[in-house]
């Protein structure tokens, strides 16, 4: 029997008295929340910001703004640019430095 098949069964069986307990993982009765808080105005050079923690995950927010002339071809409309910055540890597909491309909307 392979080492793989071994903690598989351990984990299984791990899992279904978890299960038995109605509890998740990480100790959470199966209806329960993790805990969440919600904090505002953190970033001083942004219009606004918020940082959301949910359990362990964290995502910090920052929104800038700025007022600009609409283009003379479409007087009554305006432009919408959007961008994000994802840091590596969030994904092994995310690089550092400035936001490439796909990161601009």
């Amino acid at each position: 029997m392979s080492n793989d098949v071994i903690l598989s069964t351990i984990k299984r069986d791990y899992i279904y008295r978890l299960a038995e307990q109605n509890k998740r993982v990480d100790g959470r009765d199966f209806n329960e929340y993790r805990k969440i808080s919600i904090e505002t105005n953190l970033i001083r050079k942004a219009e606004g910001s918020a940082r959301v923690k949910l359990g362990n995950t964290q995502v910090l927010v920052g929104v800038k703004l700025e007022v600009g002339e609409p283009y003379p071809d479409s007087p009554d409309k305006g432009v919408l640019t959007t961008s994000a910055e994802l840091i590596p540890l969030a994904s092994p597909d995310f690089e550092a430095g400035p936001p490439d491309k796909d990161a601009i909307e």
